[in-house]
């Protein structure tokens, strides 16, 4: 008896994602077959069987698959905007110098703390259609503008509450230790006892997020309070993840590998003891042109030292209101190509296979092989580097999530 599917993608060219570092495991006769929401068959049409049937059929006309986009790091969730202070900057003003006067991330705050659950949801939506309309099947998303037990947990509520409106995988950090409130009036130490004694068992219990993230610099948290926050997270059960050595060498990304952690971001600062750390430890180095860019940074991080140290490394639009308002992983994708250097065999994996690595779903999704979620984004493109080398232009045929 033939082998029956739910659908059944032919004549098809694929980049499954399941090469090394400098292959895309590229298929020029492909097929995907699913059923049930996974990806049965990823492979040759010459080794897929001739009697196959399926509920429905599509041909691709040659079109390129590659697995769905992942958005591996997002703030997507906020009130307000920050159109001001890009005012400000233009006029020279530093990303520090705001936020010392009481801008960036604080200012974004009142205004997230004022928004009801609905608000947040509303606003962040158009958002997240943006990066649908390009590709993305999966998008982590964190809180962090709140800064207190109850609008920290409404951001993250609205976070999955996004995940319930849109067909995409949504996946939710806890950045409480993202910026001191105004009422902690400058005390950070007894703002970290709040995070780590009722901020995070509070969101833990609810079930609200799948990792917890800090921001470990200068104008944030030191390494000893972050340490803090992570020792509490794993005492929970809860991944980590950081926002490192972003505007100084602080030792963030070997503190993020001392804990595991999932991934560092941003990482512009970080030295040679930090990638061998993040090597060791399995921790992506998640890459975020959008800020470098935006805030006109001029130290980039340290690609060749990641190559030459076997650090994975994925990108990110870091989506927010202050210092990355892009939603758009395809730009993401030419800027860690311009700006970084990254090879586009690299920019690719780092929306697909190593964003989903960074988020510790890499047995979900993130690659085109069978047993994973039927994630897809099919282009119309006659090779795979016009989703790096285009600006502005969307190639997307069709996304697939589910295998819907």
């Amino acid at each position: 008896m033939a082998e029956r599917f739910d659908r059944i993608w032919h004549n098809a060219r694929l980049a499954t994602m399941r090469g090394d570092r400098a292959d895309l495991g590229e298929i020029e006769q492909g097929v995907i077959a699913a059923r049930g929401g996974r990806i049965v068959y990823a492979g040759t049409q010459s080794d897929f069987p001739v009697n196959a049937d399926a509920v429905e059929r599509i041909d691709c006309g040659g079109r390129w698959i590659t697995p769905g986009l992942v958005d591996c790091h997002t703030h997507l969730v906020f009130g307000g905007n920050r159109a001001h202070e890009f005012e400000l900057r233009l006029k020279g003003a530093s990303y520090e110098e705001i936020a010392r006067a009481g801008g960036g991330i604080v200012s974004t705050v009142a205004a997230t703390r004022s928004a009801t659950e609905a608000e947040l949801v509303a606003g962040a939506l158009p958002r997240l259609d943006a990066l649908i309309g390009e590709g993305a099947t999966t998008v982590e998303i964190k809180s962090g503008y709140g800064l207190n037990v109850e609008t920290e947990m409404r951001q993250l509520a609205a976070a999955r509450s996004l995940g319930r409106l849109r067909e995409v995988t949504i996946r939710t950090s806890f950045l409480g230790a993202h910026a001191l409130p105004p009422e902690a009036n400058g005390d950070k130490d007894r703002y970290i006892d709040l995070v780590c004694n009722e901020m995070l068992p509070a969101v833990a219990k609810a079930g609200l997020a799948d990792a917890v993230d800090g921001f470990m610099e200068g104008i944030a948290f030191s390494g000893e309070q972050t340490a803090r926050v992570f020792a509490a997270a794993r005492a929970l059960g809860l991944p980590v993840k950081l926002h490192a050595d972003q505007l100084s060498n602080l030792g963030g990304a070997a503190l993020a590998a001392q804990f595991s952690a999932l991934s560092a971001d941003h990482l512009e600062h970080t030295d040679e003891a930090g990638a061998v750390a993040m090597a060791k430890a399995g921790t992506v180095a998640v890459l975020l042109p959008g800020a470098f860019y935006f805030i006109r940074e001029t130290q980039k991080p340290p690609v060749e030292l990641f190559r030459s140290h076997g650090v994975n490394m994925a990108l990110a639009t870091d989506c927010n209101p202050g210092s990355s308002p892009l939603t758009s992983l395809l730009l993401a994708m030419n800027m860690g190509a311009t700006l970084f250097r990254m090879t586009v065999a690299e920019c690719l994996a780092g929306v697909t296979r190593e964003g989903a690595r960074a988020l510790g779903v890499l047995a979900e999704t993130g690659t085109l092989e069978a047993g994973k979620c039927c994630d897809l984004a099919i282009w119309d493109i006659e090779r795979p580097a016009e989703l790096v080398y285009r600006i502005g232009f969307n190639p997307l045929h069709s996304r697939v999530w589910r295998g819907q």
